[in-house]
């Protein structure tokens, strides 16, 4: 069996299946591969989903995203992610949300630092963005957005022990991407714990579920700050989240995770 990409990846499933017509191909479809390449190179992407055996993707809703003749053939697996080492203990002097990802355009990465521009004198919000640059101009708008904006922090590129800590100091997560497959960010923040306030795209209803409350409209910076006020100020709200990603959290471990690969892996191989 080989996993492979959507885009590009026509010409080299068929080769593949040429050198080896009895071994099974299971395609993984990304955040790119679902909501941009199968718009913007069509031809390529479908071929691809066509010719493979199998379709993997993150969450629930990409068969509602892909043709739904693909449909028979699509298995969602979310991806798991470890609980935290000990009890979330967040801050009490300050009230912050995290944004864990690296700055690119697909990430809308400054949302959450726009939001929180000039909030009043009595709000106790921060933003605490951890994530590498994806270029010297993101790198040059986030520090410009530190010097103009006391309530941002961009602490670069850490590793994953630094992310776990603020997931244990954070009192809620921003998800603030235009595009999504399914964030393992989110699977991380629901084990842990970390309520989610998140963008309306269907990468995040797919994890998060269809009536989940913590939603604002993509790229709007008015919303999210209401969002990210009434967390602030509603404890029965931000409870409300946190009730609700435990919920979820059940979903997103390695045992549920291993379950799914297996049973793609029977049914490639004639086995289930």
């Amino acid at each position: 069996m080989v996993a492979l990409h959507a885009w590009r990846s026509a010409h080299s499933i068929r080769d593949f299946r040429a050198k080896h017509p009895d071994r099974p191909v299971v395609l993984a479809l990304t955040g790119t591969d679902i909501y941009a390449f199968q718009y913007s190179h069509p031809a390529e992407t479908l071929a691809s989903m066509e010719t493979a055996d199998w379709l993997v993707c993150l969450h629930d809703r990409v068969a509602k995203d892909i043709p739904a003749a693909f449909g028979a053939k699509l298995t969602a697996i979310p991806q798991s992610a470890p609980p935290l080492p000990q009890p979330r203990a967040p801050s009490k002097r300050h009230f912050d949300v995290c944004v864990v990802g690296h700055l690119r355009s697909e990430k809308d990465s400054l949302r959450a630092a726009y939001a929180v521009r000039d909030l009043p004198a009595e709000s106790r919000l921060r933003v605490i963005h951890l994530g590498k640059a994806h270029d010297e101009e993101w790198a040059r708008m986030a520090q410009a957005e530190m010097a103009r904006n006391p309530r941002y922090i961009w602490r670069g590129e850490v590793p994953g022990w630094r992310v776990r800590r603020e997931y244990a100091r954070t009192h809620a997560m921003v998800m603030s991407s235009v595009m999504e497959g399914g964030a393992n960010v989110v699977s991380e923040a629901i084990v842990a714990g970390v309520p989610v306030l998140a963008s309306d795209i269907s990468g995040n209803i797919g994890m998060l579920g269809e009536d989940y409350p913590g939603y604002y409209k993509c790229e709007d910076t008015a919303a999210l700050r209401v969002l990210l006020v009434h967390a602030e100020t509603e404890p029965d709200f931000l409870a409300e989240l946190t009730r609700r990603c435990k919920e979820l959290a059940p979903r997103y471990t390695p045992e549920v995770e291993s379950a799914g690969w297996r049973d793609v892996i029977a049914q490639v191989t004639g086995s289930a």
